[in-house]
């Protein structure tokens, strides 16, 4: 197994880790509030939880292709148009996830002294980190969706 293989596979493990992790510190919250006995961190927990797994699950859910597209109109064209419309959109995508990345490390560095939610020596950096490194993956993904579309061959009309 290479390591790229590797690597995707640790970044579904997590992301399933921390979606059960959200799931469980819910359901504990909700049970010690039925119980008198509420748990506060729980949810302040599982939102840190849901910030990365939106980041690590859309990056799987773009790599698979498996995000939801509507191509009424691409569809339509020719495939040089197509492709056209690809290359714009996938440049788009990256100026945008590069701006991410810089405004999300520059929150984070900001948020470094920030307590996450009063419980000292847990720095809120913790949770906003997840929108620098989200969006490098995005990144990372979309530049080798790019690579694999200037290898791909241009399809002729028939």
């Amino acid at each position: 197994m290479n390591v790229v293989t590797w690597l995707r596979r640790l970044e579904a493990v997590v992301a399933g880790t921390l979606l059960l992790a959200m799931v469980g510190l819910i359901f504990a919250g909700g049970l010690g509030r039925i119980l008198h006995s509420p748990i506060n961190w729980t949810i302040d927990l599982a939102t840190c939880c849901f910030a990365w797994t939106c980041f690590l699950c859309g990056n799987i859910a773009w790599r698979n292709n498996t995000l939801m597209a509507v191509d009424l109109l691409t569809a339509r064209l020719s495939p040089a148009a197509r492709r056209a419309v690809t290359w714009a959109n996938l440049a788009l995508i990256a100026a945008f996830l590069v701006y991410v990345v810089y405004a999300g490390a520059e929150l984070a560095w900001t948020s470094r002294t920030r307590t996450f939610q009063g419980i000292p020596g847990v720095s809120y950096s913790w949770v906003t980190m997840s929108l620098p490194v989200g969006a490098a993956l995005l990144l990372l993904t979309t530049l080798q969706k790019a690579r694999a579309l200037a290898r791909e061959p241009l399809a002729r009309e028939g």
